[in-house]
């Protein structure tokens, strides 16, 4: 029995001395639980809206006052106009826009009924319809209210309006978070993957002693599958055009160039995680759970940033599939040029050159 409680004890010894296995345990399943308690959610937080009141009444006033006290909506004020309140959509600045007409009280008094319009940004449909639903649910609480206090049958109807996707199609939203995903984890694992498995098999010291410099031997490994990515953006846009029926509304050159972008920030990423791993199980686990997870869940494709707590807000920022989703709604969707996503291109292209200047320094000419 002793024995066998000294292997116990060895054993106990091994796992609380590597620290790998002691992230694994601990660290995994406390950043899952964080990640997923925090972000899994399907409501719909801190949306930022703005209310251009043209009435400024009583009836206004206290709708307004409704808004402001629900923690669904972020009130932006800065915006008078309808030009600037178009602007603001194309720039992704809000989600919606809510519009009282002049006289919008005394028509409520006098004719018992009046009328609100309601914007939305449908670009991403199960936001736009949530927080729809929750300007109807606070109208219509105040409907009641005033009928119940005057004793009238007033009326207010909300004139919802879905803008870049008048029919709500989920394809929209869909499609650029497809794209983030597929070419984030193609690009990322099979370029870390085929570096070290010549690590592996001891070809790259063969392929160091060649005439090229040896950053440039690990850039024309990750050629090919910069080729083979573009060929699945366009592939992937074809099915999108053809089948699903979603419409390209901005420039097609545009479109692939930030792809082509987009796909040379994952390939730089995957030649870093190459140079700092030394075997494939470890490339192929911090490609795959590394940048699965952060890009499915950080980077608004399936949950909205702005629901997070503010530190996971601040870490969706350095997940390059949160621009490229910002950026392919924008020129897919929206229609809007360059004028309009040079902020995240440039942020892109910032970290394609950060993931390269690191590799370049840590990368090592002796592998022994």
């Amino acid at each position: 029995m002793k024995q066998f409680l000294a292997f116990v004890r060895k054993e106990f010894y091994h796992v609380l001395r590597d620290k790998k296995t002691l992230l694994i345990l601990f660290g995994m399943p406390i950043a899952q639980i964080l990640i997923f308690g925090f972000a899994l959610t399907s409501e719909v937080k801190n949306s930022r809206i703005v209310i251009m009141d043209q009435s400024r009444d009583r009836g206004t006033q206290q709708i307004i006052s409704k808004i402001e006290a629900s923690r669904y909506f972020d009130i932006q004020q800065d915006i008078l106009s309808p030009p600037q309140v178009e602007a603001a959509f194309k720039k992704g600045k809000i989600k919606m826009a809510v519009i009282f007409p002049r006289g919008f009280y005394e028509d409520l008094m006098h004719q018992h009924s009046a009328r609100v319009q309601v914007i939305a940004d449908a670009s991403d449909p199960n936001i736009a319809t949530t927080i729809t639903n929750y300007i109807s649910a606070i109208i219509l609480e105040y409907q009641q209210d005033l009928n119940e206090t005057l004793q009238q049958p007033y009326r207010i109807t909300a004139e919802t309006r879905m803008l870049y996707n008048p029919q709500q199609k989920s394809v929209h939203s869909m499609v650029p978070g497809v794209m983030a995903l597929v070419l984030m984890l193609v690009c990322v694992m099979m370029t870390a993957i085929s570096i070290v498995r010549e690590k592996e098999t001891g070809t790259m010291e063969v392929l160091l002693v060649s005439p090229l410099r040896p950053m440039m031997v690990i850039v024309a490994k990750a050629i090919p599958y910069l080729l083979l990515s573009f060929i699945n953006i366009v592939t992937i846009l074809v099915l999108s055009v053809a089948l699903l029926q979603l419409p390209v509304n901005g420039s097609i050159l545009l479109l692939l160039a930030v792809s082509t972008l987009y796909i040379i920030t994952c390939l730089s990423l995957g030649i870093l995680i190459s140079i700092k791993t030394a075997t494939q199980q470890a490339a192929m686990t911090i490609s795959l759970m590394g940048m699965l997870l952060p890009t499915i869940m950080l980077s608004g494709f399936m949950f909205p940033v702005e629901n997070m707590p503010v530190a996971l807000q601040v870490v969706s920022n350095i997940v390059p599939a949160k621009w490229f989703n910002i950026i392919i709604k924008a020129v897919m969707i929206k229609g809007l040029g360059l004028g309009a996503i040079w902020k995240e291109v440039l942020i892109l292209t910032g970290m394609t050159v950060f993931f390269l200047v690191v590799s370049l320094k840590s990368f090592k000419i002796r592998l022994a």
